[in-house]
């Protein structure tokens, strides 16, 4: 059976959703989970074997700066009785003529820095926030018809 190309998804229809709020701003999203693996030798053998010892979630979201938000809520641990800030994600991919809908819940996410500013004379600014999370659940999935 052919690819049906209607049902590719396109990325326009990307969302990322943050404590309820959906973020407009942002244009480009992403996260993976790496498998972490130890080496096995085994006897009788001279392949070697693999097995999963941990799990490492990371991401980045990129998009237009429009406020100080991230500013305040990430730095808030730049004082010295400051606590991380610690957050869920929700990213979503809803193309109308997609198979169905997919989201994803990102679980105990926390940014790796602090936005404090960057910019370029001539150019629309943006912002881009890497992230690392602790796990995370398939609350919709695409599925074929």
């Amino acid at each position: 059976m052919a690819l049906d190309s209607t049902r590719v998804i396109n990325g326009n229809f990307g969302e990322v959703w943050q404590d309820g709020k959906w973020l407009t701003n942002v244009t480009k999203a992403e996260a993976t989970v790496e498998i972490n693996k130890e080496e096995i030798t085994r006897s009788g053998t001279r392949w070697i074997g693999h097995k999963v010892t941990s799990l490492k979630g990371s991401g980045t979201i990129t998009g237009y700066k429009v406020t100080s938000d991230f500013i305040k809520l990430i730095g808030a641990v730049a004082s010295d009785r400051g606590k991380p800030y610690v957050t869920e994600l929700i990213y979503k991919l809803d193309d109308p003529e997609a198979f169905g809908a997919e989201r994803i819940r990102l679980k105990s996410v926390q940014f790796d820095q602090i936005p404090l500013g960057m910019f370029e004379v001539g150019s629309i600014v943006e912002e881009e926030l890497p992230f690392t999370f602790s796990g995370y659940d398939v609350l919709d999935a695409i599925k074929e018809a």
